[in-house]
């Protein structure tokens, strides 16, 4: 079995064991690392995702492996994580998770904009672009970064004072 076809059989064999987590099964990698291989799970959710959440699934997932030769009789190591700050925002349901952080927006006709997130739904991304509201819908959008700001907007607002 090929390495896209083997992550595509893991993606269909752990998607349920994620969401009954109450998770999104994000992405799974599979890499070699010396004799071993890394089984990367990123799962996420919104309001985002606890270390208690990544043990459950991690032994959700373990459970799941272990009840199938999906990974062969090879010795793997299993990693669950959440995705980090420099995951491409692709779906939709990364920009809603993205809400108030600074993005840079790559649209389908090359320009780059850059704002923040006020709103994202089925249809589109909300962005305050230089102080302005400007409407990205996804089918224009390519894929959007989190910007890494040391100051957020949510600590600035209770700085006032």
């Amino acid at each position: 079995m090929g390495s896209a076809s083997s992550r595509d059989h893991l993606m269909k064999l752990l998607e349920p064991v994620v969401g009954a987590e109450g998770l999104d099964l994000e992405d799974i990698t599979i890499t070699q690392a010396g004799k071993r291989r890394l089984l990367r799970v990123i799962v996420d959710r919104d309001g985002g995702v606890s270390l208690d959440d990544v043990a459950d699934v991690s032994q959700a997932v373990s459970a799941a492996l272990d009840d199938t030769d999906a990974m062969g009789q090879a010795a793997y190591t299993l990693e669950v994580s959440s995705p980090g700050v420099d995951r491409p925002l692709t779906e939709p349901r990364h920009w809603r998770r993205a809400a108030k952080r600074l993005v840079k927006a790559e649209m389908r006709d090359g320009s780059v904009v850059e704002g923040r997130i006020l709103a994202a739904d089925a249809g589109g991304v909300d962005l305050d672009v230089a102080g302005a509201a400007r409407r990205l819908n996804y089918e224009d959008l390519a894929r959007g970064r989190v910007q890494v700001e040391f100051r957020r907007i949510d600590d600035v607002d209770g700085d006032e004072g």
